[in-house]
């Protein structure tokens, strides 16, 4: 590959220059990312390949999706999913986007919802096949349930500008760290209780670009692991599809706020249903049966 990045900054026209922004990473023109993106990322030096995994980290808060979204995290979920990162990589790349994610200086509000993208990318890589140890998993569990519990930006799709959607990135890490056999039962408790936070938001806000199916699914895997009772799972699907703070489901029908938040709590809650529905087998009766309670509290206002 770096004879490639000598072909490719040769044919360019590239001479030295003086160092350049952190993204694109200093060592490879726009051009050569272009063309590594369009060739799938395929690097056959290792070592090159792990250096470019941890330059990249500084492109997830580059407000261009060409960098961000394309470049930086395809390239990171490419190689993770691979297994094509070594040991060293991974455990830089667990450090380093721990600390974005807990980082909360984000004037553009990309860098973070990317950084907890990758990091489910990186609990995913570790979840299949085990390489990092209890306390970077436990690392990974409390950045989680601390973005969820503060996260205010609830942007998704914006023309122009691309995807945010940190919200539905946390319960993508959610996912993958709560269907995880080396998290423990109480902090999978503790992962779908801040997921539940986030569910049906106390703002005058109706989530319009999946982020329900994103949260379903995330408590559709947990559930599927079996380390939560079936009693844990009906008080739980019975808070988050309570009205509160509105004092019945009726009241919704008062303001935007209230309707919002029937929107979202039953779009969840449906999400959650069909999940069971087509994925739960005979253990799944008992989840449904519950998904359609709350249904029916929520439609009888």
């Amino acid at each position: 590959m770096r004879r490639l990045t000598i072909v490719l900054m040769l044919a360019l026209g590239a001479v030295a220059a003086p160092a350049r922004a952190a993204c694109p990473p200093p060592d490879y023109p726009p051009a050569l990312l272009d063309f590594i993106r369009a060739q799938g990322f395929v690097i056959d030096d290792a070592a090159e390949r792990n250096a470019l995994a941890l330059a990249l980290l500084d492109c997830l808060g580059d407000p261009d999706p060409r960098w961000r979204d394309a470049t930086a995290f395809g390239a990171l979920a490419t190689w993770l999913r691979a297994g094509a990162l070594g040991d060293d990589t991974l455990r830089e790349l667990h450090a380093r986007l721990v600390a974005q994610v807990g980082d909360a200086r984000d004037p553009r509000g990309f860098r973070r919802p990317f950084a907890v993208l990758a990091l489910a990318e990186v609990a995913r890589a570790d979840r299949v096949q085990p390489r990092l140890d209890d306390a970077q998993r436990a690392a990974m569990v409390d950045a989680a349930i601390d973005y969820l519990r503060e996260l205010r930006d609830y942007r998704g799709f914006i023309a122009g500008e691309g995807w945010r959607h940190g919200v539905a990135h946390a319960a993508d890490l959610v996912l993958q760290l709560a269907s995880s056999e080396r998290i423990a039962a109480a902090d999978v408790a503790r992962l779908l209780d801040a997921l539940a936070t986030q569910v049906a938001p106390t703002v005058d806000m109706a989530y319009v670009h999946g982020e329900p199916e994103r949260f379903a699914r995330a408590a559709f895997w947990a559930w599927h692991r079996g380390v939560l009772d079936d009693a844990w799972w009906d008080a739980w699907v019975e808070r988050v599809s309570a009205p509160a703070p509105l004092p019945t489901w009726q009241a919704a029908y008062a303001g935007t706020s209230g309707l919002a938040r029937r929107h979202n709590v039953r779009a969840f809650v449906l999400s959650l249903a069909h999940l069971a529905r087509r994925g739960g087998g005979e253990r799944g009766a008992r989840l449904l049966a519950a998904c359609d309670r709350a249904l029916d509290r929520i439609d009888a206002s």
